[in-house]
This record gives structure tokens, sequence and C-alpha cells, in this order.
């Protein structure tokens, strides 16, 4: 083999090094640090005190928006449409206490998952612990296989419970309940 051969397989191979070393890095530091856990009520704060300006519209760039097509109705619970039910999902206690969250046909997914609907920055919820669901117009809630349970009113929950408008449900150190 000729010498700029060689030096080309040695540049390469130190470039896989590198490559290697700098990725071995990466997943230690991710394993040190966790997942970085953003604040939402920081941003909804940010996000409303910032005013909100009109754009100037291009008289000639808008176009009128064509009809909606027709399809299916989308189907409410009896209870959303009828106004009695619970309308929003509040931790009444714990480092959240006041977050609201707004109920609709979805189920509320709660636990330390960023993917969760309700995120807690809790030592003592799973990070897929309790779903609370909407089914035959009335709301349930279930705990999802967490290390230190779902409590509905000091009652340990094992299945899909009813849950009561006002009843707290206690999720690690936070207590949520249903209002109207």
């Amino acid at each position: 083999m000729s010498e700029l051969t060689i030096t080309l397989l040695r540049l390469g191979y130190l470039a896989l090094l590198w490559v290697l070393v700098l990725s071995a890095i990466g997943v230690l530091r991710r394993d040190l640090y966790g997942t970085r856990i953003t604040d939402r009520r920081r941003a909804n704060r940010a996000a409303s005190a910032a005013p909100v300006r009109p754009q100037p519209v291009d008289a000639v760039a808008v176009a009128p928006t064509p009809a909606p097509a027709a399809s299916a109705p989308v189907r409410t619970p009896r209870a959303a449409r009828s106004g009695s039910g619970p309308r929003k999902l509040v931790v009444t206690e714990g480092p959240l206490r006041g977050t609201i969250v707004p109920l609709g046909t979805a189920p509320v997914l709660i636990g330390r998952a960023p993917s969760c609907t309700l995120v807690l920055d809790d030592d003592y919820s799973s990070s897929r612990h309790a779903r609370v669901f909407p089914q035959d117009g009335q709301w349930f809630v279930e705990d999802l296989g967490s290390t230190n349970g779902t409590f509905l009113a000091d009652q340990r929950v094992d299945g899909p419970i009813p849950l009561p408008t006002g009843t707290p449900v206690r999720v690690g150190q936070s207590v949520l309940e249903l209002q109207r």
C-alpha cells in the first residue's frame, strides 16, 4: 500500500475514534443530568404577558377560505354537552398548586414524563402514573401501575373508578380534583 493510503486510513480511524468518544460523552451527560423538565407555567405567563399586535394584511395576498367539506359530526360526552359535568382538573395541593387543565373528550395523562398532559416534578410519582378519562358521560380515574399508587379520597385505586366532582385524588405529593 502507498503511504498516502495508510495516512488516509489512520486519519479515518482517528475521526471514527473521536466520534465514538463524543457519543460516549453525550450518553454520560444525559445520564448525569437526566431529562430536562420545562416549567409550563412560566412559559404560559410569558406568552400571556406579551402584547399581541395586529399584523398588517396585504389585500392582494388574502384569499377567501373555502367552505369545509362535509364530515361526520364529532361526538361529545353528554356531560360536556349539557354543561353540568366537570370542565377542569385542578391541582389543589403540591408543587403545581393552582394549575388548571381544561377537560375535553381526550384523557388526561398524569406523571413525570414530558409526554404527559399534566407533568409532575415529583419524586413520588411515576413517569406515567395515572389517567383521568371520560366514558359514557362520566369521568374515571385509573392507576397505570405506579410504584406509590393513586388514591381517591384515601382509597387506593386498583382499576378504573368513577371520579365524582370535588373528590380529591392523590398522585404522589399532588392532590387533584375535578371542578365545574
